[in-house]
């Protein structure tokens, strides 16, 4: 059994006991090693400063001791950030200290978090799966801040969903609200559903961007539930602490530091530990939810589907951040994306990615040759075309069913084909091919001088051939 000295310096007793009860259950949850939160001296424990007031989860206003419990009473700054309250990411090796994290459980890196942070450092709330990172926090025992970004447009379940969340862990969410006078103007000149015509970016900078700048102005670090998992694209290679490179902390660029405790961790799992510790849930989830955000914006997904097609859906799917991690848009990835989801101008789609689609039985179709299949008022025979971008994660994921109803179609009398749509080619197959994300699948019939967009996400050969077999 552990000694007292090095309980002491990890986690408080409470939270020892609290999460003996439940968390033995799971068996991915381990109590932080010395090495994650630093022990005290081997001849026991020696006082500490604080590294800031005691606080958990309450407005600055109204925020007061009597709402910590006792026995989770924040310890000092530890030898890894020296016995003084200075900024933690002045004498911190991030990189290193990312390395040193790769094997440590969620627990542990929340647990090292508030320990170096202390009041400094707030964990951000979307309202959805994402509550397992409350749920860690109070499992170290320590006192913590959350805050949440309330743009005006969530659905009703997501607010039923934070008066829950607060109710059960006895906190108050610091809510952040966007800017009256900026929604009032982008609504008066552009209407309320804007973004379906031109895009999330400049809606998400009014209503989520800049109200979530002007909160992580007043902190050192904050803890996002981003998962590698979620989006493949744009997440795949998140670390579990960063220097943030996008937003400023209190000390300007360069000084705020970015947690992400479940970067590791799959989506079942966590799912797993929510129903395990009985935490409440967004009633969203039960109705196909997965990845949730604002109302307009959000749309349940079908079984098979990435949880992030369910977001911006009309929109390419590689680039679908808000702007909250647009870090996680690397360069050399932007310059694939066309014109992606954050406004970031490319160059050609002819990139040298490796082509998809490769099979006889379909037909490369050029500008020139798309050109002349859209013209044509009688067809010789109807045609069949995806609009693809190769990088494309749901374009690759489609490939083999594609493939495989070409080759069903030979010899039908139905042509199958595709055409690049990204960089130079999307403005025009967004204006004359009606492309809204990719894939698009047109089909053209014999007769009929306009092509027909598939309405379905579906994109199984069942679906596919139902569909053809409708309309020739």
């Amino acid at each position: 059994m552990a000694s007292a000295a090095a309980i002491s310096s990890s986690i408080s007793s409470r939270s020892l006991l609290y999460r003996d009860s439940k968390a033995a259950l799971i068996a991915s949850i381990r109590h932080p090693e010395p090495s994650i939160a630093t022990s005290a001296a081997s001849g026991g424990p020696r006082p500490r400063r604080m590294l800031a007031r005691p606080c958990c989860a309450v407005e600055p206003t109204k925020r007061n001791d009597s709402v910590v419990p006792s026995a989770a009473v924040a310890e000092a700054a530890n030898a890894a950030v020296g016995e003084e309250a200075t900024a933690p990411s002045a004498a911190v090796d991030y990189e290193e200290l990312n390395k040193a994290l790769e094997n440590a459980s969620p627990l542990e890196i929340m647990d090292r978090a508030l320990d170096m942070f202390g009041n400094e450092i707030a964990i951000a709330f979307s309202g959805a799966e994402d509550v397992v990172l409350i749920e860690y926090a109070k499992l170290t025992g320590r006192p913590f801040r959350v805050f949440s970004l309330d743009t005006g447009r969530l659905n009703p379940e997501t607010y039923r969903f934070f008066d829950a969340v607060e109710k059960h862990y006895d906190i108050h969410i610091e809510y952040m609200f966007p800017d009256a006078g900026e929604v009032q103007a982008l609504v008066r000149s552009k209407g309320l559903f804007s973004f379906y015509e031109d895009g999330h970016q400049e809606c998400c900078r009014v209503r989520k961007v800049r109200p979530l700048r002007r909160m992580l102005k007043g902190l050192r670090a904050w803890v996002t539930g981003q998962r590698k998992d979620q989006s493949p694209g744009t997440r795949a290679n998140i670390p579990l602490v960063q220097v943030d490179p996008v937003f400023e902390g209190v000390d300007g660029l360069g000084s705020l530091i970015k947690w992400n405790p479940v970067a590791d961790v799959e989506g079942k799992d966590i799912w797993n530990f929510l129903r395990t510790m009985n935490v409440p849930v967004n009633s969203l989830h039960s109705q196909g939810y997965v990845s949730i955000g604002c109302e307009p914006c959000t749309r349940p997904v079908l079984p098979g589907q990435h949880e992030r097609e369910g977001r911006w859906w009309w929109e390419d799917a590689t680039a679908k951040e808000c702007g909250l991690h647009k870090g996680n848009l690397k360069q050399d990835e932007a310059g694939k994306l066309g014109t992606n989801g954050n406004g970031v101008a490319v160059a050609n789609g002819v990139d040298g990615t490796v082509d998809i689609f490769e099979t006889q039985a379909i037909v490369k179709l050029g500008r020139l040759g798309i050109e002349n299949l859209l013209k044509l008022e009688k067809r010789q025979e109807p045609w069949l075309v995806v609009l693809y971008a190769p990088w494309c994660r749901f374009c690759q994921g489609m490939e083999t069913s594609y493939m495989e109803l070409a080759e069903k179609l030979v010899g039908s009398g139905i042509k199958v084909g595709k055409f690049r749509a990204d960089g130079d080619q999307k403005p025009f197959a967004q204006k004359e091919l009606q492309l809204g994300s990719f894939p698009t699948i047109l089909f053209f019939p014999k007769n009929t001088y306009r092509p027909i967009k598939y309405p379905s996400e579906k994109r199984d050969v069942d679906s596919l051939m139902a569909f053809i077999n409708a309309l020739r």
